[in-house]
């Protein structure tokens, strides 16, 4: 048997190794890794085939087989051969991959390509997905086909948000399979390497950790808003009482963020430093000892938090609900957790609690993939007060969905509103222009004609 793990990020690399090393994925196989870059200019960053960093971990695989020389010159993210084709490509890949017909795909974006093109290619293969952070508790946005979702056995994800369970391919009973943090930070450890400026900064000074996501290169925010944002994160950090703020930036943010957030450091009267290392949030808040994480929605939040015990906080969360678009935006899971996890006096603090409301809010994202989540939906919305409703449902999803707490439909939306397949005004017009027909007659019945 072969298993072929087609991954495109570190975090998903260290679930799947924290995974066999718990011996949550079978032993009695061949492990093939194939990395891929996803970045939009993938000559400008690092793949997870040469991260030094990631040198142990990738020692847990049997091969590696990148996959961006294979398809070049196309990106991996285009590379969507024609239906034609696809068998010819699978005699060629299982030729020079030396596969045999016994496989088993791990994938953690089934949804596009390339790991989508890996799914048709082997059209036998079983399938397992790997968890890609806080993304995992969204149901899948696309229609994959029963070809693909009757073939995927299982999802296996990091449990940093201990009790709650991801909705991802819920509706194809993939069994869950948490790994256990324990595990992943240990891991992550190993990834750890040296760095000089970690090193100078882990002198026991009182520090606090602000995380940057460039939130206006997805198009959720604009740039001012993301300055702004990051300056209250500051405000935030500062609760903490900390002598020094680190900033970790995301690698494509503009100098002006960074300017911003020092300025507003030293209007604290903290000392500022920048870390543009390649370590990850999780352990340089852990070199550092950090009295407290600071971020938009980030999955380093409950992960530092599950696995470290760090305090964490969030910023601009309610404001980002209420501005994210469309409703099925894929970030509102994510979202949703982290400010549900962080506000204060969260009524979701209970994982059960918690489990509702991603269930309610997975089900409105997803009306079709998760139709077995509305009576969770419904459970969740009868009793909410109005301002829990209103923070994370908009009424206008409510009401399409005819949910409990929506408006009250207005004249023109019952006019509208279809009724066994005809609109209210169709039905209207049909009604009038039956009388009418009904009242011709009747004149000419009277008149004997």
């Amino acid at each position: 048997m072969t298993q072929i793990f087609a991954l495109h990020s570190a975090y998903a690399v260290a679930v799947a190794v924290a995974a066999i090393d718990s011996g949550l994925i079978a032993s009695n196989a061949e492990r093939l890794l194939v990395p891929f870059n996803t970045a939009q200019v993938p000559e400008t960053t690092i793949g997870i085939d040469e991260l030094p960093t990631l040198a142990s971990l990738r020692a847990r695989f049997d091969r590696c087989e990148g996959l961006d020389a294979v398809v070049a010159p196309l990106h991996p993210s285009d590379w969507a051969p024609g239906e034609a084709d696809l068998p010819m490509l699978a005699r060629l890949f299982a030729r020079a991959w030396n596969l045999d017909d016994d496989l088993e795909l791990f994938v953690q974006s089934p949804q596009v390509a390339p790991a989508g093109t890996l799914l048709s290619l082997f059209p036998h293969a079983k399938i397992t997905i790997i968890g890609d952070g806080l993304m995992t508790y969204s149901p899948i946005r696309n229609d994959l086909g029963r070809a693909v979702v009757e073939r995927i056995g299982r999802v296996v994800y990091a449990d940093v948000v201990p009790g709650v369970e991801p909705l991802v391919f819920t509706e194809a009973g993939a069994a869950r399979v948490p790994v256990d943090p324990a595990a992943v930070r240990r891991v992550l450890a190993e990834t750890a390497t040296a760095d000089l400026q970690l090193d100078d900064l882990a002198d026991g000074t009182r520090t606090a950790l602000v995380l940057g996501q460039y939130l206006a290169a997805l198009g959720l925010i604009s740039t001012d808003e993301e300055i702004r944002m990051q300056q209250q994160m500051v405000d935030r950090a500062a609760e903490w009482n900390p002598r020094r703020i680190v900033f970790k930036p995301h690698p494509s943010a503009p100098p002006s963020v960074t300017d911003a957030v020092r300025q507003r450091a030293e209007q604290h009267g903290a000392q500022f430093a920048q870390y543009r290392g390649t370590q990850s949030a999780e352990l340089v808040a852990e070199r550092l000892d950090v009295v407290g994480v600071v971020a938009g929605f980030s999955t380093a939040l409950p992960t530092v938090h599950t696995l470290y015990g760090r305090p964490i906080a969030a910023v601009g969360t309610a404001r980002m609900l209420r501005q994210l678009t469309p409703f099925e935006n894929s970030n509102r899971i994510p979202l949703t957790i982290v400010d549900a996890l962080t506000r204060e006096n969260s009524p979701y603090r209970d994982p059960e609690r918690l489990q509702l409301l991603i269930d309610a809010v997975g089900y409105a994202m997803q009306p079709v993939n998760a139709e077995h989540l509305r009576p969770r939906a419904e459970e969740l919305l009868a009793t909410l007060p109005a301002p829990e409703r209103t923070r994370y449902f908009s009424p206008a999803r409510l009401a399409r969905l005819r949910l409990p707490g929506a408006p009250p439909p207005r004249f023109v939306d019952r006019m509208l509103r279809t009724g066994g397949g005809v609109g209210r005004m169709e039905e209207l017009r049909l009604t009038i222009g039956g009388a009418q027909r009904r009242a011709v007659r009747a004149w000419k019945a009277v008149r004997g004609s």
